[in-house]
């Protein structure tokens, strides 16, 4: 039976977690930390704490993500926690050396690790004191470059990312049925969903200050998901995604897993010749990828109106393809993003499907 493990940002708040108990009794022997994981309990092992002085301590957790392939497995997790007299904030989380930092130089700490530290740490915080935790991954500047994090704007490590703390090995349809339960709980309470394929979407969407309530994963599954969504009547749906894997609904595909069906240079050079420019055409054929396509229709000056009619072509077709299986008509609008995360197409409704403040 496959064995569930958790995700990174349990064992930076578990080390975080016994670093401050050291600073509360250096006599204690601390061999592991209960944790709560914001609706699960989770008792996290602890390899080493120490007090470096008074005010400061230093303690390491091991990853340990299960049975599921994870680069993160036993990469070594620090965490430097000092007490000083209360400032604006009872906790200050940093990042060290490893952990990533968002363009801005923020640390690559996102709103579930963050309500994580909170939950576990404000507890033990005295009145009077404030804590600095910073985070420190010696590994993590290293395994960041096996990621797409820097083409996403977390730069020099990994980042402290996702929405949960248990990491559940899962087959392809138990991923699916995850997905489908997370879209059910939300069309519920709201009306207007952003769907994001993978961790770069909900990079991008958090970025872009979409409410996390409001983001669904989806997977490869976004035909699966878009007649989810219509079956639920929701009102609208944002996609938001790589433009090498959105573009492929331009094509009819709503599976984009790549070892289904890879159209992605076809599609644009399709896109292309309604334009009418035939030896793009041919150039684009000839590459190997869609963020080359991309590239190439920059230097040709056509990939504003390329990319244009393509998000146009995805809103349409998606709609489309909840009509036909749901019999109901949803209101789709897309967000394409290049490599690095920039947005460089949209189609008509976006703009308005990305105003929540209503």
């Amino acid at each position: 039976m496959a064995r569930k493990g958790y995700t990174l940002p349990v064992f930076a708040v578990a080390a975080a977690k016994a670093a401050l108990l050291r600073l509360q009794n250096s006599a204690d022997v601390i061999l592991s930390v209960r944790l709560d994981l914001l609706g699960d309990d989770a008792e996290i092992l602890v390899e080493q704490v120490a007090s470096l002085e008074l005010t400061s301590a230093l303690a390491i957790a091991l990853s340990d993500p299960g049975d599921n392939l994870d680069l993160t497995r036993n990469t070594p997790v620090w965490a430097w926690v000092k007490l000083l007299p209360r400032e604006d904030q009872a906790l200050v989380l940093e990042a060290g050396e490893g952990l990533g930092k968002t363009a801005g130089g923020e640390a690559a700490i996102y709103s579930y690790a963050r309500r994580l530290f909170e939950a576990n740490l404000l507890p033990l915080i005295p009145e009077d004191k404030t804590a600095i935790v910073r985070i420190i991954l010696p590994e993590g500047r290293q395994l960041a470059e096996r990621t797409s994090n820097a083409a996403f704007g977390i730069l020099e490590g990994l980042a402290l990312l996702g929405t949960s703390g248990i990491s559940q090995p899962m087959s392809a349809a138990d991923h699916l049925e995850e997905f489908r339960a997370i879209l059910q709980d939300k069309v519920q309470r709201f009306r207007n969903l952003v769907f994001c394929i993978g961790s770069n979407g909900y990079s991008v969407a958090q970025r872009l200050g979409i409410p996390e309530e409001v983001i669904v994963s989806t997977g490869n599954w976004l035909g699966a998901m878009l007649v989810e969504a219509g079956l639920y009547q929701a009102e609208s749906v944002l996609l938001l995604g790589y433009q090498g894997k959105l573009i492929k609904l331009a094509g009819g595909i709503f599976n984009t897993s790549s070892h289904l069906a890879d159209a992605k240079l076809e599609i644009i050079a399709a896109a292309v010749a309604v334009i009418g420019d035939i030896s793009a055409v041919q150039a684009i054929l000839q590459l190997k990828t869609a963020d080359e396509a991309y590239k190439k229709l920059v230097e040709l000056n056509l990939a504003d109106a390329v990319f244009a009619a393509l998000a146009e072509k995805i809103s349409q077709k998606a709609e489309n393809y909840v009509k036909k299986y749901a019999d109901y008509s949803l209101k789709v609008g897309v967000i394409l993003f290049d490599r690095q995360g920039k947005i460089i197409s949209q189609d008509t409704k976006a703009k308005e499907l990305l105003d929540f403040s209503s």
